[in-house]
C-alpha cells in the first residue's frame, strides 16, 4: 500500500475528493480527512456523541465505520500547534492514539508523526500540518498499488501545489511545523492567502 495525500484550501473540494476516492474503490477505512475548524465552520452537534465514543475506547475506526461512510463520522478534536480540527479516519486515530484515545489533545506534531509513519516524507508532512494549521483540509488515503495513479489524479485535481505552498511559507520565515506554536485565529486564517474559510 502507498499513502497518497493532498492539501486543499477548500473543504468542499476535499470532501468531493473523498467521495471520488470511495467511488474509485478505496475503502473509507483507508481514507482520512483533517480540516481546520479555527473559524468554527463545523457545528459539532451530533459529533459530540462520536467524540465521547472515541474517548471511551471505541476509537475513530469504530465511530466512522458505519454504513454512512467516512464523512458522517466527523468529530472535533484539538491538536497542539494546529488547533481545533474536524477529523475522521485512520490519520486522526493515529494522531490521537498517542494519548490513549483522548479526543482533545494530541501528541506533539501528531499529524507529522502519523504521516511520516505512513511513508510521507517528513519535509512534506511538516507542510501538510502547517497547511491545516493555517486553515486547510488534508485528505490522506492508503491505496493498493493498482489504485495509486487514480488516487493521485483525484487528489491532484484541486489540491494545493505543495512545493509552491512550502516556498510561500518559507518566504515568511517558516522553517517547519511547530506543535508549540499559538493557534491561528479566524482573522489570521482569513488573511493567509486565498483560503476559503466559509466552508459550508
Amino acid at each position: 500500500m502507498k499513502t497518497v495525500t493532498g492539501l486543499f484550501d477548500n473543504y468542499d473540494d476535499a470532501s468531493d475528493a473523498v467521495g471520488e476516492l470511495q467511488a474509485s474503490g478505496v475503502p473509507h477505512s483507508d481514507i482520512s480527512i483533517v480540516a481546520s475548524n479555527s473559524t468554527e465552520w463545523y457545528d459539532d452537534g451530533d459529533s459530540s456523541k462520536a467524540a465521547e465514543d472515541a474517548a471511551g475506547g471505541a476509537g475513530f475506526g469504530a465511530v466512522i465505520g458505519g454504513a454512512g461512510g467516512l464523512l458522517t463520522g466527523l468529530g472535533i478534536m484539538a491538536i497542539p500547534g494546529v488547533g481545533p480540527v474536524v477529523a475522521a479516519g485512520w490519520l486522526a486515530a493515529t494522531a490521537v492514539g498517542a494519548l490513549g484515545g483522548a479526543v482533545v489533545g494530541g501528541a506533539a506534531g501528531g499529524i507529522v508523526g502519523a504521516l511520516t509513519d505512513s511513508g510521507v516524507p517528513e519535509e512534506d508532512a511538516n507542510v501538510y500540518a502547517e497547511g491545516v494549521r493555517r486553515g486547510g483540509t488534508l485528505v490522506t488515503a492508503k491505496v493498493d498499488e493498482d489504485l495509486v495513479a487514480n488516487a493521485e489524479r483525484i487528489l491532484g485535481q484541486t489540491k494545493v501545489n505543495l512545493d509552491e505552498r512550502r516556498s510561500e511559507y518559507q518566504a515568511d520565515g517558516w522553517t517547519a511545523f511547530d506543535a508549540d506554536a499559538e493557534n491561528y485565529t479566524p482573522d489570521e486564517i482569513g488573511r493567509d492567502g486565498a483560503r476559503d474559510v466559509n466552508r459550508i
